[in-house]
């Protein structure tokens, strides 16, 4: 490995050499933006923009292979980024994450989420670290509390051991300690802890987020299958700020380069707000289909989501799922949004044809988005 010197204030944005033959990536000369660690002569930004490119910025992405770490990683790799990527998945399900990156600019590393050691390994060469990982539903062997708590602390504890300067933490603008579900309860625990382990933690809180893969558009109009759309009452008493997902990696990356985004906590949430009920008829009218929504009590509910909570794969729907979606979506004046990352929030409008097209029949597949009214919005 060649020489590296030992540098007092390293140029910001440094980034691991590329490895060549004979040497692995992460055993290249490691650097870090701001800190006295070891600076390789040959990781200073150079080419220009583009996946061939570098960046100057290292990032380990834990929970790249979920909805929003495709998105992530895809912006990283765009601007000449390297990115570490610990999983615990197949191989198969990093196959779309691939492409992302320019040869050797994507280092998969295979973890253990409960091995602080196996997390150690993952961060000590990078100098941003971004936590994306979450599930919507417990299982036998992770729980809310190991997902948005535990993890996080860890991740959290060992990245501030490590000396890396940028943590970057993904809570939800709903977090609260007084919410009836309890993902949205733990969020806001795992996002007190954060910041407690790493006080200039980087927190953002996105609404729920929309996109190709999402479970928030795709959820609703995937009801037609059970004969109408049941809604707590019907959806009248719940207002929601859905966020383009797009928008919320755009996020991630300007946080990542500003030095002043150290120790906040941004509040990302959509430029409109909806009545629930005004949204799923939305949806509804983008995919021509018929809605029929009907009122259902919420310990109803609750018992048709246990029976899909038996599914021994990925269950369909929650009893915390239905708590969370009926959850009014908060707003916070104080804190700071899109605009401060210098990002004009994307509209639902904009964007739900992407999502609802594969939801329509043969005869309205081509069918222009002019034909539909926009959604009523509520005032904020």
């Amino acid at each position: 490995m060649a020489a590296a010197v030992r540098c007092s204030l390293a140029p910001p944005g440094l980034l691991l050499p590329r490895a060549g033959p004979g040497s692995s990536v992460l055993a290249a000369a490691p650097s870090v933006l701001l800190q006295h660690r070891q600076v390789h002569h040959a990781v200073i930004p150079h080419g220009r923009s583009g996946r061939s490119s570098v960046s100057g910025i290292v990032a380990t992405v834990f929970g790249a292979t979920g909805f929003l770490g495709r998105y992530l990683v895809n912006r990283l790799g765009r601007i000449g980024s390297q990115v570490i990527i610990p999983y615990r998945c197949d191989q198969y399900d990093l196959m779309y994450l691939r492409p992302m990156g320019d040869l050797g600019q994507l280092v998969f590393l295979e973890w253990d989420c409960k091995d602080k050691d196996s997390i150690r390994r993952a961060v000590e060469h990078s100098n941003v670290v971004i936590n994306l990982v979450g599930k919507e539903w417990e299982t036998k062997n992770f729980s809310f509390e190991d997902e948005f708590v535990n993890i996080p602390k860890s991740i959290a504890q060992i990245t501030r051991e490590a000396g890396v300067e940028t943590l970057i933490h993904i809570s939800h603008l709903n977090a609260n300690m007084k919410s009836p579900s309890k993902y949205l309860r733990t969020k806001a625990v795992g996002e007190n802890t954060v910041r407690e382990e790493f006080p200039d933690a980087i927190i953002l809180k996105p609404s729920e987020m929309f996109g190709r893969e999402d479970r928030f558009l795709n959820h609703y109009a995937n009801m037609r299958w059970f004969g109408g759309v049941p809604l707590i009452s019907l959806g009248k008493k719940t207002v929601k700020q859905p966020v383009y997902v797009v928008d919320v990696a755009k996020a991630i990356i300007n946080a990542v380069k500003d030095p002043d985004a150290k120790g906040k906590t941004y509040a990302l949430a959509g430029p409109n707000r909806y009545l629930l009920y005004d949204l799923v008829e939305y949806i509804y009218a983008i995919s021509f289909r018929t809605f029929l929504p009907y009122p259902l009590p919420r310990p109803l509910y609750h018992l048709v989501a246990r029976f899909f909570e038996v599914n021994p794969f990925e269950p369909w729907l929650t009893r915390d799922k239905v708590d969370r979606f009926h959850t009014t979506d908060m707003t916070f004046p104080d804190l700071p949004g899109f605009e401060d990352l210098g990002i004009q929030p994307t509209s639902l409008e904009q964007k739900a044809i992407e999502v609802l097209r594969r939801h329509r029949r043969y005869r309205w597949l081509e069918a222009e988005l002019e034909e539909v009214k926009p959604a009523k919005t509520h005032p904020l």
